[in-house]
């Protein structure tokens, strides 16, 4: 048993040498191996909840702020905002590995998920905890902001948490067109979270993110066409022939790079207008090009392209904001 360094005597203290040799070699080791165990748990903990997915998604919700034009919100509330769709798209996609384990170990791409690999036990706790950890989220938005801002984030959460993943990507290749409302209603929450009265860039930013999620998708499900085929996930490159396909998805992209020129005219700057044009003009090539001559390596590509023109699109957004007011 190893002595405390420090012993009271009276109002003096003892000064016990720290130990050394085999005692002091096992306790670092044993630190050192508690330090890496909670670093792997991290690691699962953000693959699994999606959380680079998450961090896109709080982004939607700041750029809904940034559009907004009406009363400011504190520094505070507007780190809270943040923080609260980032932990609700967090727990919506922990909820989507959990309830898709039996999906994902059909798949490549997947397969190595932590409830697949058994690294998280899917017991039937999980979505107790999921659904607790996103109410107080949800409540803390509505205390901090409004209610209207709150109820927003609820249906962005049930939207990609139930609509989609517990009711439509099983059944239908409709499941990312409906699907995409998870993104538009952190827009709106954003936005509302200003002003309950939506203004009409945030309305068009929240059609875009509703435009841009299928393309999204489907350009990650042609990539992945024999793993959704394996699965049994009807998305749009798995039930129709490329050309259709192909041709979908340069539909809504030449649809949605249109409408994200839009909030030009209701107020935004130059700094919102080259970030759209510039991430708008890489997604298109990039679907072009799919298009004519559809394969595996331009799928990914284009699935590059659409994070590259969203993210563009909601930095310049928010910097239009920061930048100029």
């Amino acid at each position: 048993m190893v002595a405390p360094r420090h012993l009271a005597r009276g109002s003096a203290i003892i000064r016990v040498p720290k130990p050394v040799g085999p005692l002091s070699g096992l306790a670092d080791e044993r630190r050192c191996r508690q330090v890496d165990d909670m670093a792997e748990t991290l690691k699962l903990f953000y693959s699994t909840a999606k959380v680079r997915l998450g961090f896109l998604i709080m982004l939607c919700a700041l750029a809904g702020f940034a559009v907004t034009p009406g009363s400011e919100l504190s520094p505070w509330q507007v780190l809270v905002l943040g923080i609260t769709v980032l932990v609700c798209s967090a727990s919506a996609g922990a909820f989507n590995q959990w309830y898709e384990r039996d999906i994902d170990s059909r798949m490549r791409r997947t397969k190595t998920r932590a409830f697949v690999t058994g690294e998280f036990a899917a017991s039937f706790y999980w979505p107790w905890a999921i659904v607790l950890v996103s109410e107080l989220a949800i409540l803390a938005l509505a205390l901090v902001t409004n209610y209207i801002a709150a109820f927003y984030l609820f249906l962005g959460a049930f939207c990609y948490g139930v609509v989609y993943t517990v009711w439509l990507k099983r059944r239908t290749w409709w499941n990312v067109v409906i699907g995409g409302g998870a993104g538009s209603f952190a827009v709106l929450a954003g936005a509302a979270a200003v002003d309950i009265t939506i203004g009409p860039a945030a309305i068009i930013l929240a059609v875009v993110l509703f435009l841009w999620t299928p393309p999204h998708f489907w350009a990650l499900a042609y990539a992945c066409k024999s793993d959704y085929e394996k699965a049994g996930v009807p998305m749009l490159p798995v039930v129709v022939s490329d050309r259709i396909a192909t041709w979908t998805i340069l539909g809504h992209v030449v649809v949605l790079v249109a409408l994200s020129l839009a909030p030009f005219y209701y107020g935004l700057s130059w700094i919102y207008l080259t970030s759209v044009v510039v991430g708008g003009v890489y997604f298109l090539r990039e679907t072009i090009r799919l298009h004519m001559k559809p394969g595996i390596p331009q799928a990914w590509r284009c699935f590059a392209s659409s994070i590259a023109q969203l993210g563009l699109m909601l930095v310049g957004a928010i910097l239009d904001r920061i930048i100029l007011g």
